[in-house]
């Protein structure tokens, strides 16, 4: 059997409503918070006692979901740097078309995302950057140019 789809992809956070804020600046809907923790989660994690708050949000078109989870247990673990260039392995990073990648970036500043590089041009095709968003998480946002 092939895949379906892709459901969503999961940010764990420390700070829920800075990252919801910043998907919301972006252009996200948020879709619903809840609590969630017990038997399910703890098999699903491989983690035991797990209590976690999540905010799920999806794009306008209702084709692409994220969900940010903040674990109030067991705690959340850091992985340092905080701030680790995109070339290492397993490093996460979700991309995003926008209307105008200018735009989306000085809109985002304010919640504290910073550009990686700079907004680059890929032949006539799009306008391409990526910049840090909440707890480190690289966003890509691309802009096809017509």
């Amino acid at each position: 059997m092939a895949v379906q789809r892709m459901d969503n992809v999961g940010i764990v956070v420390e700070d829920m409503d800075a990252a919801v804020a910043f998907f919301l600046e972006l252009g996200m809907e948020l879709e619903g918070k809840a609590q969630v923790g017990g038997l399910v989660a703890d098999q699903c994690t491989g983690l035991e006692g797990v209590r976690c708050d999540i905010a799920m949000l999806r794009t306008p078109d209702g084709h692409s979901r994220l969900e940010l989870a903040k674990y109030l247990s067991p705690a959340a673990a850091r992985d340092e740097p905080r701030n680790r260039p995109h070339n290492i392995v397993g490093t996460h990073r979700v991309m995003f078309a926008v209307d105008s990648v200018e735009d989306t970036v000085a809109r985002l500043r304010p919640h504290g995302a910073e550009l990686l590089g700079e907004i680059a041009r890929f032949e006539d095709s799009y306008l391409l950057c990526y910049v840090r968003g909440p707890e480190g998480v690289i966003v890509g946002l691309a802009q096809e140019l017509h």
